[in-house]
C-alpha cells in the first residue's frame, strides 16, 4: 500500500521510525527484539533509515524493510540518501527495493561522508525525487524542517526548496522533531499558504535522557521552550524521572497536535519499544 493513500482514511496517521542496529551490537538479526515490542503498537507504518553513511554494500535498510512487510505485515518506509550515491548506486537499491516489494521511500539528501570520495549526480533531494519518478513507479515521501533547515537562509528559501520537492513528486511529509508545537503550527500555515498541500506528519522524539537532547538539538537545531528546559534541569540528573518526564512531554504534544487537526504523528522510537508503547497507549483512543 502507498503511504499517501493513509491520509485519506479519516484518521491521524501514527508511524515509527527506527534505525538498523551497528554490527558491533549483534548485526541485522537484532531488530527482531525491537519490532516484536514496536509491532505490538500496530503503527500505519515503520519507516527504517538509511545505514551505513551513505555506504552502497550495505542493504540493512532493504533488509529490515523487508522483514517489516513480510514477518509483521505492516508498511515500511525505506530511507534513501543519494548526495554519497552516483546513479547506478540509486538504480541498485531501487531495484532491490521494488524485488522485495517494497513501494515507499522517503528520499533525502543526507549528509556527506567525508570516508567516501565525494559524488555529483546528486546534490539535493529533489533531484533524487526527480531522478526516481522519471523510471521507478514508488509514492515518495520527504522531510521537512519546522524550524528552518539548519543549511538554509531562511524559513521562506527553506519552503520554496521544499515546495520543489513536493512539485517534483513528494506526496507526503514528514517533520523533524520540534519541543515547541507553535513552530509547527506556524510553519504549516506557511507551507499551506505557499501551495503545499500533502500530508504533513508531526515528527515527535521523546527525550528520555540528558545526552540526547543535547545531541539531538545540535544536529537539527530544535529550539527550546521555558517548559522544557524546566523539565531538563529539575529531572536531568534522574535516569527514572527524566524518561517518565520525557515521555509526558511528548503525549502532551501529541495531545494538543491531535486536538488541532494534525495529520500524522511520527515518532522517533531510537529503537526502544518500552517508549514507544507508552506514548501509543495513552494517545490512541484520541485518533
Amino acid at each position: 500500500m502507498q503511504i499517501s493513500s493513509l491520509f485519506s482514511k479519516g484518521k491521524t496517521v501514527f508511524s515509527l521510525e527506527i534505525f538498523p542496529p551497528k554490527r558491533s551490537n549483534g548485526g541485522i538479526n537484532t531488530i527482531y527484539k525491537t519490532l516484536d515490542g514496536l509491532s505490538e503498537v500496530k503503527p500505519d507504518f515503520i519507516s527504517c533509515t538509511y545505514g551505513a553513511g551513505g555506504n552502497i554494500a550495505d542493504l540493512s535498510t532493504v533488509e529490515i524493510c523487508s522483514i517489516i512487510k513480510e514477518k509483521y505485515d505492516i508498511i515500511p518506509l525505506a530511507h534513501l540518501t543519494c548526495v554519497n550515491s552516483v546513479k547506478s548506486d540509486i538504480d541498485y537499491i531501487l531495484s532491490s527495493l521494488k524485488d522485495k516489494g517494497i513501494e515507499n521511500i522517503l528520499a533525502l539528501r543526507g549528509d556527506k561522508n567525508p570516508d567516501l570520495e565525494p559524488k555529483n549526480d546528486f546534490h539535493y533531494a529533489y533531484e533524487l525525487i526527480q531522478y526516481i519518478k522519471k523510471d521507478w513507479d514508488f509514492n515518495i515521501s520527504s522531510v521537512c524542517y519546522p524550524e528552518c533547515h539548519p543549511e538554509c537562509d531562511s524559513l521562506y528559501d527553506d519552503i520554496m526548496h521544499l515546495k520543489t520537492k513536493v512539485n517534483e513528486g513528494a506526496e507526503h511529509l514528514i517533520s523533524q522533531l520540534f519541543f515547541d508545537n507553535r513552530c509547527f503550527y506556524d510553519f504549516v500555515e506557511k507551507a499551506r499558504l505557499a501551495g503545499i498541500n500533502v500530508p504533513i506528519e508531526a515528527g515527535i522524539m521523546p527525550i528520555v535522557n540528558k545526552s540526547q537532547i543535547e545531541r539531538m538539538v545540535s544536529l537539527c537545531g530544535a529550539s527550546i521552550p521555558p517548559k522544557f528546559s524546566k523539565m531538563m534541569s529539575r529531572f536531568g540528573n534522574n535516569p527514572e524521572a527524566i524518561r517518565d518526564a520525557g515521555i509526558a512531554y511528548a503525549i502532551d504534544q501529541i495531545v494538543d497536535l491531535i486536538t488541532n487537526g494534525v495529520d500524522g504523528i511520527h515518532l522517533y522510537t531510537m529503537n526502544n519499544p518500552y517508549v514507544a508503547k507508552r506514548i501509543f497507549n495513552a494517545i490512541n483512543n484520541l485518533r
